[in-house]
Order: structure tokens, then C-alpha cells, then sequence
């Protein structure tokens, strides 16, 4: 019976050590994996595989400009049409832009910029501005008659009219 013992025990040491190996294999498979799974998730594809989108493509994706604002501190206050009553529109108001030079050159035009919008504003009637689309059109055609004004004063364009308050009674 001693000899069957001793016989069977490097038979157990061969199958643990053929187990630690087989275990550790299969942790490392898992760990690689769940890398691999954790790239693909985070960049869309493997690396070395390449991505839906090529290089060019993600070129041409735009990039991020930041914006500068003038608040315009006095709003733009004027009577506006309507049929049998006297309403009035207020709005406060912010024009942004690419860079401070744009607004730098609207700024000195500004006396001119608001006679015109105000203008502009009072030729709306009172339902065109309480319409869904009548603020987003008002804005449109405030941005182009800033841009009009400020070509013609050989000054760059805005990119767009804020409207930070908008009140018509």
C-alpha cells in the first residue's frame, strides 16, 4: 500500500499544476477581453482595425469656435402695429460673434445699429411677433440688418441676434 501511494501522488502534483496553468490562461484570456472590449466601446473600434471613419473624414469634422457677446444694456423699446390698440414690444437683447474685433466694430456703430432695429421692430405687427415662428424670424432679420450695416461700414458680420428678454403687450 506505501507504493501505490507514493505512485499516485506526482500524478496530483502534474494534474494541480496542469489546473494553475489552465486557470491562469483562461484569467488571462478574460482579462485581454475585457480590454479589447473596453477600446472597442470607447473608440468604436480595435486598434489596427480602423474605424468606420477615416482620417480625412475626421478632418473635416468642424472645429469648436468660441463665441464673444455684446449685451446691448439698454433695450430696444418701441410701439408696434396692431389693429385698434397701442401695443408695445421690449427686448433686451445680445449679438455674438467670432472675435472681440467684431464687436468692437459694432460697438462703435451701435447708436446706428439700434435706429435701425428699432425701426425694424416697430414695422412687425403685434401678431407676426406673438406667432410660434415670429421671434426666430424677428432674430433672422435683425441679424441681417446688423451684418447689412456693419458691410457697409466695411466692419465683418455677426453670427447671430440674442434675444436674452422679449416682451410685447
Amino acid at each position: 500500500m506505501a507504493e501505490n501511494t507514493s505512485a499516485d501522488e506526482p500524478v496530483a502534483k502534474k494534474s494541480k499544476l496542469k489546473l494553475f496553468v489552465l486557470l491562469g490562461f483562461l484569467i488571462l484570456l478574460a482579462v485581454g477581453l475585457a480590454v479589447a472590449g473596453a477600446l472597442w466601446f470607447m473608440n468604436g473600434s480595435l486598434l489596427g482595425m480602423g474605424g468606420a471613419e477615416t482620417a480625412d473624414e475626421q478632418a473635416k469634422e468642424p472645429e469648436f469656435l468660441p463665441s464673444v457677446y455684446l449685451d446691448l444694456e439698454e433695450p430696444l423699446l418701441t410701439t408696434v402695429q396692431a389693429e385698434g390698440r397701442q401695443r408695445y414690444a421690449q427686448i433686451h437683447m445680445s449679438l455674438e460673434a467670432e472675435s472681440q474685433a467684431v464687436l468692437d466694430a459694432a460697438e462703435v456703430h451701435l447708436p446706428l445699429l439700434r435706429s435701425q432695429l428699432i425701426q425694424l421692430l416697430g414695422s412687425r405687427s403685434f401678431d407676426s411677433l406673438r406667432a410660434p415662428g415670429g421671434r426666430e424670424e424677428l432674430a433672422q432679420a435683425m441679424t441681417d440688418k446688423v451684418n447689412e450695416l456693419l458691410a457697409n461700414e466695411n466692419a465683418a458680420a455677426i453670427r447671430q441676434v440674442l434675444f436674452s428678454n422679449f416682451v410685447v403687450q
